[in-house]
């Protein structure tokens, strides 16, 4: 009872926590916040200057892609849902991804499909690893249009070197409209950071 008690005393004393909290922010040379609302939360509680909190949350490998990356401008990703092994996106196709016929050309969605899978990796090796494709193999179950959709990724294996990967478009209806099994090589991560 006693060992509760304590345990309570410790981990459950919102003041004791407050003050420990403002003690070693003000000890601290930099802060890293995962979101907005707790930077805003440090500089109103503890006075603490904003230019010492960096708001580093998990859409920045998905910042990162649509600074440095063509497609990652291309396709418009937005982050939904993000957890181990999983990843899903808003995307979008413009008008400069479509065939004559005035639907999305396979191999821009293969190219979207691509780039969904290999984040997948690299959020799941925070940055430290990028995928080298050695096989995409798609299937296309629908047409696709100028619009948005939603691209998810999930892993099926990843050893020390090779990651296996499946990656699926749906239209905004839900309906599954392509799929594709993405094989890579991981590759230790070593960006080109001069912006295409």
């Amino acid at each position: 009872r006693q060992i509760i008690r304590l345990k309570n005393i410790i981990f459950f004393n919102y003041r004791k926590w407050n003050k420990y909290e403002r003690t070693e922010t003000s000890k601290a040379k930099y802060i890293i916040a995962v979101v907005e609302e707790m930077k805003h939360r440090l500089v109103k509680n503890h006075g603490l200057r904003e230019n010492k909190i960096k708001v580093i949350s998990n859409t920045e490998y998905l910042d990162f892609h649509k600074e440095y990356g063509g497609t990652g401008k291309l396709f418009k990703f937005k982050l939904l849902d993000y957890k181990k092994g999983f990843l899903k996106l808003e995307a979008e196709f413009s008008p400069i991804t479509l065939n004559p016929n005035q639907s999305v050309q396979g191999g821009q969605m293969n190219s979207m499909l691509d780039d969904v899978t290999s984040l997948l990796i690299i959020y799941e090796s925070q940055g430290n690893y990028y995928p080298s494709s050695t096989n995409l193999h798609s299937i296309h179950h629908r047409p696709l249009f100028v619009g948005k959709v939603i691209a998810s990724a999930e892993v099926i294996k990843v050893g020390k070197k090779i990651a296996s990967i499946k990656g699926e478009l749906f239209n905004m209806e839900g309906k599954l409209a392509a799929t594709l099994i993405h094989s890579a090589v991981l590759v230790k991560a070593t960006p080109n950071l001069k912006k295409t």
